[in-house]
């Protein structure tokens, strides 16, 4: 008898086991996990939880911490992720690892408000909402406790950029800390960036119709301990992501994260032409020092930047590099034909140039995304 067969189901409909899943993602966040258990425990005194970490093969023993208060309290599960890295990413899969109804997102670093919970369930079940979101930019919400002056500035600045793509009003769409109806992430889960840390935003503006949203207000507190992830890179992966929902997911985060580094290889292109041409080099013989030297300080940004999550190191970085010439060998051969061309017919340099180099770029992202990254 198949398998398929043998499976009894219940005869009457049974509640879930959990009425909510918590979503911890952590990175060095050892020192925290017995405190954040302790707080989500006492928050959601009465309410069927369950909190799962998310670490992302922290060094510092993030992973045997929270297992280790695992093994005390079955609510609490330990998901370690070998390999990938990043906010976004854990978020998704500790969502997908969920069978509750509702799921929230809190930080491992301690700053966000636990006791608000209850009120964000209450919302969500309820008062019919599809998404709860602790804002520090509503009522008696702030930021000033946990954000310096220039990340509540940097803040302030991807609320208005999240604007821009988003159809729904909301005062901190780019918050970490959220509860939502497990089945409207899992709806739109193919679609979302598993880079960055912007998950809140992606999952609104990945939304076919708009959300129910409620907003709650909360202090953003000071970190307890460890140290903030973001960065430049995250600055970046967060602009990718922005772009690419405006333009209407048309093109991915990654994509035009590869040719916003291109843009810099456009830049170093013109800057070695104009210096071979002004050491006495033909065109096309300046054209060709300039595309390789643009082609190797695109591949290192990229591997640095655009595919970190897939980055090449040792010998992988040597044959990655020389498999990226190779395919990048085609878009150099008809870089310098194209400008070659048009500088024949317009006798204007630097529009040749940036014409070769515009048709190089095409090709170099098709070819090296399938076979280098």
């Amino acid at each position: 008898m198949p398998f398929a067969e043998q499976i009894i189901l219940p005869s009457a409909p049974h509640p879930p086991a959990y009425e909510l899943t918590v979503v911890a993602p952590a990175f060095n966040e050892a020192a925290n996990m017995a405190p954040l258990v302790e707080r989500v425990r006492r928050a959601l005194e009465g309410i069927e939880w369950q909190l799962i970490i998310v670490d992302d093969n922290s060094p510092d023993g993030t992973a045997e911490a929270a297992k280790a208060l695992a093994a005390l309290d079955s609510r609490v599960v330990c998901l370690r992720r070998i390999g990938r890295r990043g906010l976004a990413g854990a978020v998704i899969e500790g969502v997908m690892a969920s069978a509750a109804p509702f799921v929230a997102v809190i930080d491992a670093d301690l700053q966000h408000d636990e006791t608000l919970l209850p009120k964000m369930l209450a919302a969500l079940r309820d008062g019919g909402a599809d998404l709860a979101i602790g804002s520090r930019y509503v009522e008696t919400g702030s930021a000033e406790a946990g954000l310096s002056r220039t990340r509540q500035a940097g803040s302030r600045l991807a609320t208005w950029l999240a604007g821009l793509a988003l159809k729904a009003k909301v005062s901190d769409p780019v918050s970490g800390f959220f509860m939502i109806r497990r089945e409207k992430v899992e709806a739109v889960a193919p679609r979302l960036s598993t880079q960055g840390f912007k998950i809140l935003f992606d999952i609104i503006a990945s939304q076919p119709a708009p959300l129910g949203i409620v907003e709650l207000p909360y202090s953003f507190a000071q970190r307890q301990s460890g140290e903030s992830k973001m960065g430049g890179l995250v600055v970046m992966d967060y602009l990718g992501l922005v772009l690419a929902r405006v333009s209407g997911n048309l093109i991915s985060p990654r994509a035009l994260l590869f040719f916003i580094v291109g843009a810099s290889g456009l830049v170093v292109n013109l800057a070695v032409w104009w210096l071979g041409r002004r050491l006495g080099l033909s065109f096309a013989i300046a054209q060709t020092v300039a595309g390789v030297v643009a082609m190797t300080s695109n591949f290192l940004i990229n591997n640095q930047i655009t595919y970190r999550d897939r980055r090449l190191k040792g010998l992988r970085l040597l044959t990655g590099y020389l498999r990226f010439c190779a395919l990048c060998g085609v878009g150099l051969i008809a870089n310098v034909a194209v400008g070659d061309l048009i500088f024949r017919v317009l006798k204007i340099g630097w529009l040749a140039s940036i014409a070769g180099a515009l048709f190089g770029a095409v090709w170099n992202y098709v070819s090296t995304s399938l076979a280098v990254w």
